[in-house]
């Protein structure tokens, strides 16, 4: 069986290139070593291949069912779960003093890659609980983290995030779920949620809902948003779980793939509820986990792609079919299919997506880090990094990253499609990414029409300048790459100010789809000349294999941006003008 993940990547990716052990000359890391990093990526490993890779399958063919009263589940998800907490990263990159490991936030991106790899829908159970606990643990009040995270944090109780509604989806500005005051400093919410991700289960003793609901006077839009604390079940001041908190199911949703993680329409009848921080601030507060989230959906893009990728390269170097175009003799044997130049293109360019994406969200891990503990320079430019990343973290993977997959179930041809191979689960699973967390349009929206003009393009300028510095890092073997990410650089620049030149945002917006897509695919590039210059002059396959790839994103894929660029230019507005009765 091939392995699900790459140990040599990671760390190569983790030490050679973003040189995780400097971390531990900071205090919040001083207890920590390379040692204990790498300890901690090896129980992941271990975990994940013993523990949540032997039930991926059994977790798509029977998925979870409602009978009513209670929703069924396969055991071995409550085990791998119980597994997980264990290791105690469920408080991996938090505080100490909350019971944390304090590792790096790139570390335990790292190791939490190992469990999306490995199965996909049991990993978004803790990955909603820590962006959850995470949340709480920065705007809740001390008596709700003791009440509410600590548990949570044990593995006792798991989080959700419940934010859709059935009539308003990605629209939050029309979210209608209300609370009320109940005059002891609780709430009491009403209203309906869809598409909760882990809304409703028996995997733990309760399940905290954070809800998006509108207090009585609230201002419309999304200003009159706050945000509560709505457990499952009454916990009371001495952690007890009692009875159930008007929070009922009314049915689950049935998805092509992450079968195994519940995905539920939740009805809230005059259930207590605890708000977070200040009224109207709800959305605010929500973004912290939205943006974690939207880490952890490009992250689990990335894992899905790279075990379907490591599928395809092992399929491909034992199949064995056809004859290379020079060969003429029908009695000669065949050859594995790897020796085809069309199956080599496909498994190239996949290397090249699902490394440059896991470089991509690692660095972006790495840039928590430098926000929470660099000085105030470093850390306020990393901030400002990240926020213009983030739309590119969450949408470059969940597209590139599913090609794939589609490359995966092509190099296999016939056996791809059935079901005797899991590269077609891989698929199905990774296709729910480009939706999750805000559509991929979504996110051309947030890149293009906030995060590069904020604060008069400081984001874009920041972004803009450190790629440039990562090209005059470049050795003089990779002079040519250089001068084409640099040339890249330039052209976002000039693109970006003719498309907001006459401050129309109709006319500004009407392509933010074609951004995203040229400004990830630049980024990309980016990250595959900061790893060709780690690799530089190193001996062996493995950095052989490092320069190849960064030879064929800068030959093959970045000439892509060449044309989205070209249509950005141009001013055309097709998609904004035509009359939907044509289509």
């Amino acid at each position: 069986m091939p392995s699900i993940l790459s140990p040599r990547d990671l760390e190569f990716l983790l030490h050679e290139w973003l040189d995780v052990a400097a971390l531990t000359t900071r205090p919040r890391f001083a207890e920590h070593s390379r040692e204990t990093f790498d300890a901690f990526l090896e129980v992941s490993a271990r975990i994940a291949e013993r523990e949540f890779a032997p039930h991926n399958r059994r977790n798509d063919l029977e998925e979870p069912t409602f009978d009513g009263e209670r929703v069924h589940i396969i055991p071995e998800v409550a085990a791998a779960l119980a597994a997980f907490a264990d290791t105690g990263l469920l408080a991996g990159s938090m505080d100490a003093e909350a019971g944390g490991l304090q590792l790096p936030h790139v570390v335990a991106r790292a190791c939490f890659a190992w469990f999306q790899a490995a199965n996909i829908a049991t990993s978004a159970y803790p990955l909603l609980t820590m962006a959850n606990a995470n949340l709480l643990l920065t705007h809740a009040a001390p008596e709700h983290v003791a009440r509410f995270v600590t548990p949570m944090l044990e593995g006792r109780f798991s989080g959700t995030m419940c934010l859709s509604e059935p009539q308003a989806g990605s629209s939050l500005s029309d979210v209608t779920t209300r609370a009320t005051p109940a005059g002891d400093g609780s709430y009491r919410v009403t209203g309906g949620k869809m598409w909760i991700s882990g809304g409703d289960h028996e995997l733990s003793e309760t399940i905290v809902h954070l809800v998006l609901a509108r207090v009585a006077g609230a201002p419309a839009g999304v200003k009159g948003l706050s945000l509560f604390i709505v457990p499952k079940h009454l916990v009371g001041d001495d952690g007890r779980v009692g009875e159930r908190n008007g929070v009922e199911l009314a049915g689950l949703n049935h998805k092509m793939g992450f079968r195994g993680t519940t995905n539920a329409v939740l009805s809230f009848t005059d259930s207590t509820a605890y708000l977070v921080g200040e009224e109207g601030r709800g959305l605010a507060y929500m973004f912290q986990m939205m943006n974690e989230a939207r880490i952890g959906v490009g992250a689990g893009a990335v894992a899905l792609g790279y075990t379907g990728y490591l599928h395809a390269l092992a399929y491909a170097r034992e199949r064995l079919q056809g004859r290379p175009v020079s060969g003429k003799d029908p009695a000669a044997p065949p050859v594995p299919i790897v020796r085809h130049p069309d199956v080599r293109r496909m498994l190239l360019a996949s290397k090249t997506y699902v490394e440059g994406g896991l470089a991509l969200v690692l660095y972006a891990a790495r840039l928590v880090d430098e926000q929470e503990t660099g000085d105030a320079a470093a850390a306020a430019e990393a901030a400002l990094l990240l926020d213009v990343l983030t739309p590119i973290v969450k949408a470059w993977p969940s597209q590139w990253c599913l090609l794939a997959n589609d490359h995966a179930i092509q190099v296999h041809g016939g056996y791809g499609y059935t079901r005797e191979y899991p590269v077609e689960q891989f698929y199905r699973d990774n296709r729910l990414n480009p939706i999750h967390e805000g559509t991929d349009g979504i996110q051309g929206l947030d890149l293009l029409g906030r995060k590069v003009v904020m604060r008069d393009g400081a984001g874009l300028k920041l972004l803009v300048r450190t790629m440039r510095e990562a090209a005059g890092r470049a050795p003089a073997e990779l002079a040519g790459y250089a001068e084409l990410l640099t040339a890249g650089c330039e052209r976002l620049v000039e693109v970006t100010g003719k498309l907001w030149s006459d401050g129309d945002p109709e006319r500004a917006l009407a392509n933010s789809t074609a951004y995203l897509n040229a400004a990830g695919h630049l980024v990309i590039a980016w990250m595959w000349m900061e790893q060709a210059t780690a690799a530089a002059d190193r001996p062996g396959a493995f950095y052989d294999g490092k320069r190849l790839a960064a030879r064929y994103f800068f030959t093959h894929e970045l000439p892509r941006t060449t044309a989205w660029f070209e249509l950005l230019e141009s001013g055309d507005t097709l998609l904004a003008d035509l009359d939907d009765e044509c289509l």
